[in-house]
């Protein structure tokens, strides 16, 4: 399969979100399997008019070069809702109308729901154009795959999950007192106040627990507060790639109160470092976490989110039962050598070649 020449646009580079995660480690997985080149679609942020224009020209800049690259056999497209769309439509249209190549868009992002479902007539004009062009579209999960179903063909859609390498993670002995770990980016869509919230009122009913809170945003306050006030909490700023891994392997209960995701990375990651999870019943997150191995709460819900996280607490042998069937179900469903099999055959069945896994993998 070497012989196939994969070009891959999307967003990466700096301190990454999800999506240049998962790009980076499909690079990684995928490099001695294909001809694999990176087109970073990355943009500078934009907090203002002056930011937002020099966005704009940053973006016409990145399409004419895209458009100077040589024709690859497959294009691998990775986007997200509203701006990142719009921005990836043009390299969706240019590939396959210019270049008449397969073309493949990944759809990740954790409000992709809403931006179909509230889309207006326009909007939804271009999805369906852009949908129409694709030659497959990746989803995360059969949730993802039936709120897209109102604009994509179903011959077209292909769930495949994020994934994580679970052999870089090494849970330890159970943790005692029990070890509960907040990693992820400190704005509201994430939690972190409900997380602070539901802490401290643990702590001030007596709980016996370590927390420790990681990353950094605009409501990092929250984690220095119950840093300050409680002497088993601790706010270490943000981590590197390695520190987190440390982190989540030495780590019992990992806790994501969000409001709005995908299918989270670092919800696999957790996992992956054997800990029972506690979340809410948001994008794909139920289709990983149940009570076998956690809980899924309503989100903004901080006496549920504290009911939960209470029961796993109160009984560290079912805490070490919930991480250990995590730590099944990532290395059975969402470990990367299965997925960059996926992702390998689904590249050789657009192309209408056929793709011998066993061989692929032995590459």
């Amino acid at each position: 399969m070497d012989d196939i020449d994969l070009l891959v646009v999307g967003p990466t580079g700096g301190k990454d979100g999800g999506i240049g995660r998962y790009i980076s480690e499909q690079l990684r997985h995928l490099d001695d399997r294909l001809s694999v080149r990176l087109f970073n679609s990355k943009t500078p942020s934009a907090d203002g008019p002056l930011s937002l224009a020099r966005g704009g020209l940053h973006a016409v800049a990145d399409w004419v070069r895209f458009a100077r690259e040589s024709p690859p056999d497959v294009v691998h497209v990775h986007t997200s809702h509203y701006l990142s769309f719009y921005l990836s439509s043009a390299y969706v249209l240019f590939a396959s109308r210019r270049w008449d190549v397969p073309v493949v868009l990944h759809v990740h992002g954790s409000s992709f729901d809403e931006f179909v479902a509230e889309a207006s007539g326009p909007v939804a004009a271009l999805q369906s154009l852009v949908f129409d062009a694709c030659d497959a579209v990746v989803v995360l999960s059969e949730y993802w795959r039936e709120t897209l179903s109102v604009r994509v063909d179903d011959s077209k859609l292909v769930v495949l999950p994020n994934a994580v390498v679970p052999d870089e993670y090494d849970p330890g002995t159970a943790a005692d007192p029990q070890h509960v770990v907040f990693v992820s980016s400190h704005v509201e869509r994430k939690g972190i106040a409900e997380f602070a919230a539901a802490v401290s009122e643990l702590y001030d009913r007596g709980f016996d627990f370590r927390t420790t809170v990681a990353g950094s945003g605009p409501l990092s306050s929250h984690a220095e507060t119950l840093a300050a006030e409680y002497d088993d909490a601790e706010y270490v700023g943000y981590v590197t790639e390695a520190e987190k891994r440390d982190l989540l392997s030495d780590a019992s209960v990992y806790v994501l109160p969000t409001y709005a995701e995908g299918l989270p990375i670092a919800i696999l990651e957790a996992m992956a470092g054997g800990n029972a999870v506690v979340s809410t019943d948001v994008g794909s997150i139920a289709s990983v976490v149940d009570e076998a191995n956690g809980a899924v709460v309503r989100p903004g819900d901080v006496e549920d989110l504290v009911s939960a996280m209470a029961d796993i607490l109160r009984d560290s042998e079912t805490a070490a039962r919930m991480g250990t069937e995590s730590r099944r179900r990532v290395e059975a469903d969402y470990a990367w050598s299965g997925v960059a099999d996926e992702l390998v055959s689904l590249y050789a069945r657009l192309l209408g070649r056929p793709a011998d896994r066993a061989n692929v993998a032995q590459r």
